[in-house]
Formats: C-alpha cells, structure tokens, sequence
C-alpha cells in the first residue's frame, strides 16, 4: 500500500526489467529531496549505463555540485525498483543487481582509531573485493584524505579495476577532473 500512495502521489513510473544490462533512467529524481524542496523545484536528470560500451561514468563538478546527490538518487531508484516500487522518474528501464555498492560521504571512526582516510579505505576495498560484473558501484570523492598525489594514483588504481577488471556499470564522482582522460582512453 505505502508503494502505491508514493507512485499515485508523487508521480512515479513503473521501472521495466530485461535481460540486459542496461540502466536507462530518464528524468530520474531524487525520492527524499524532492520532497524536502518540492517537485517542481527538484531538476531531473537522465543516467545511462550498461556493461558493455557505457559501463563507467566519471562525474566531476565543484563541491555542494550535486554529485552526491545524484549517486544518491540513482542508488535509491534501482533499489525501489528491485524492491518492487514504481520510481522518482519518467521512464526506467534496469537490469537485476546483485549489489549496489557506494563509498559516499566523509567520517571518521576515532572511538575504533580510524581517521577518515582508513574509513574511506576500508570501504573501498570491500567494494573491489566483493563487487561483480553484475554490481552497481557508486563511488564519490575517493582518495581525498591524502595528499593529492597520492589521493590521485589511488583514485586513478580503484577506476582502473572496476573498470578493466571487474566490469561492473560505475558512477565515480570525483575532484581529481584529470580522471576524465582515462574514459577517453578506454572503451566501454
């Protein structure tokens, strides 16, 4: 019932599943913050990925940009959706994930010792330990709590793996805009 009052009420769609690994949202929204700022006032925005020619995404923009927002917002639908939930959008057409996986967002854990760098560390390598070609990986700002060399090879090692090897559809939303080249470099 409560899936039904949201989609009647808040002007979601029915998501199509297929057998291919294609996420195609079109005027997708964010479930939470629209209602927080109104409908009307949310600016929908469009993903498109699939594990064959368009499985990596680097999105890159200033701070409070909306990046995280956007992962957030892509995230949320492809877990209504598997839910069983209309969703935020005008049309989704998604294939079955196995996970969806995301390192968003900073903290710390210092009651455990752990400064932000080690949190964000910790989180990344379960990402590339346990993510599969059938994942969906959201990844923001990684290799900020270091020096920006460094903070850039790792960056740099992690969109490389996922990309090259592990071959699952990724948003990695980053600072470091010099990882732009490598989309540019590769295929897919």
């Amino acid at each position: 019932c409560s899936f039904a009052y949201l989609a009647r009420e808040h002007n979601y769609s029915k998501p199509e599943f297929s057998e291919t690994d294609q996420m195609l949202i079109e005027q997708g929204r964010h479930p939470v913050i629209e209602r927080v700022i109104g409908q009307h006032n949310f600016v929908s925005n469009d993903s498109k990925l699939d594990t064959d020619y368009r499985r990596f995404a680097i999105l890159t923009g200033p701070n409070m940009g909306g990046k995280s927002t956007y992962l957030r917002q892509v995230g949320l639908i492809q877990l209504l959706a598997q839910a069983g939930s209309f969703v935020p959008a005008k049309r989704a057409q998604l294939s079955i994930v196995d996970r969806i996986f995301t390192r968003i967002g900073t903290s710390d854990d210092l009651a455990r010792g752990d400064s932000t760098f080690m949190v964000e560390m910790r989180e990344v390598a379960t990402i590339v330990r346990k993510a599969t070609s059938k994942s969906l990986v959201l990844i923001d700002e990684v290799g900020r709590g270091t020096a920006t060399a460094d903070g850039f090879s790792i960056a740099t090692a992690i969109a490389e793996w996922l990309h090259d090897t592990v071959k699952c559809k990724t948003i990695f939303a980053t600072h470091f805009h010099e990882l732009t080249e490598l989309t540019a470099s590769k295929e897919g």
